[in-house]
């Protein structure tokens, strides 16, 4: 008798719980539906297909003096998967719809979301002071990037910021950058938007966690999450970055303030 190929069509390929952070290997798209209510989304996914291919693009020399080259992404853009991901994030948000984008891609955010049943309320800017130079020299470098924000809960939009305005600075290689993915966030930068944007104990989602930085966040601030993440490799390095997120948590009490306790992240 010949052996019969069956493929895997679990949603959730393996889990994690790490004290309150549930940490899901698995594709986002099969995952989401299976997942009940979420207080809010907050996620950096896939950007623009063409900024990947950009950055992938064996042909291209970023640098010109000699130095290793910028290194490439190894998944594809958000572009096939947009407007499903948007319709499977309104159905289960119960608030903030949160993602990270390039400059280019906050329209073409606007117009999924404003058919949805979501509010678009506005894109924001984080400031990156530390940037990559363009290193060839053949123009302006990219000195910030962008997340847009939409309100998927009942009433009108709450946060926790008042007035402030939506700009957010925020070094992109502080001393203790993880470093182990490459569009790794700052978990400061994490850290002031989910108090901005959340409370205590609140559940965050995070469909597109890489190494875990909104988890890391969330479990220093007292909040609940759930992270799912594709690649086994960087599903591991969100499992031991959220793990000594927890044990900095329970050693010196969740930070609900801006102030930043530099220990054990």
């Amino acid at each position: 008798m010949s052996a019969v190929m069956r493929q895997d069509t679990r949603a959730i390929l393996r889990e994690e719980v790490i004290g309150d952070c549930r940490l899901i290997l698995g594709d986002a798209m099969q995952v989401m539906p299976e997942l009940g209510a979420v207080d809010h989304l907050i996620s950096d996914p896939p950007y623009e297909q063409s900024l990947h291919d950009a950055k992938n693009s064996a042909a291209r020399r970023h640098r010109t003096d000699g130095r290793a080259e910028l290194s490439g992404l190894d998944f594809a853009g958000i572009d096939e998967i947009r407007d499903e991901f948007t319709e499977l994030s309104s159905a289960i948000c119960n608030g903030w719809f949160v993602v990270f984008c390039t400059i280019e891609g906050v329209a073409k955010w606007a117009d999924v979301i404003n058919p949805s049943e979501m509010k678009y309320k506005r894109g924001c800017i984080w400031i990156k002071p530390d940037s990559t130079p363009q290193l060839n020299g053949q123009g302006p470098a990219q000195g910030a990037e962008c997340f847009v924000t939409a309100w998927s809960g009942s009433g009108y939009a709450r946060w926790n910021a008042r007035g402030k305005r939506g700009v957010y600075t925020h070094l992109t290689n502080p001393p203790d950058r993880h470093g182990g993915h490459p569009t790794e966030k700052p978990w400061r930068l994490m850290k002031e938007m989910i108090l901005d944007f959340t409370n205590p104990g609140q559940l965050i989602l995070d469909p597109f966690m890489g190494s875990g930085t909104t988890l890391v966040a969330a479990a220093l601030t007292g909040r609940r999450a759930i992270g799912v993440e594709l690649n086994p490799k960087y599903f591991d390095m969100a499992c031991l970055r959220v793990a000594k997120a927890v044990g900095s948590a329970r050693a010196m009490g969740a930070q609900l303030t801006a102030e930043v306790q530099e220990v054990l992240i």
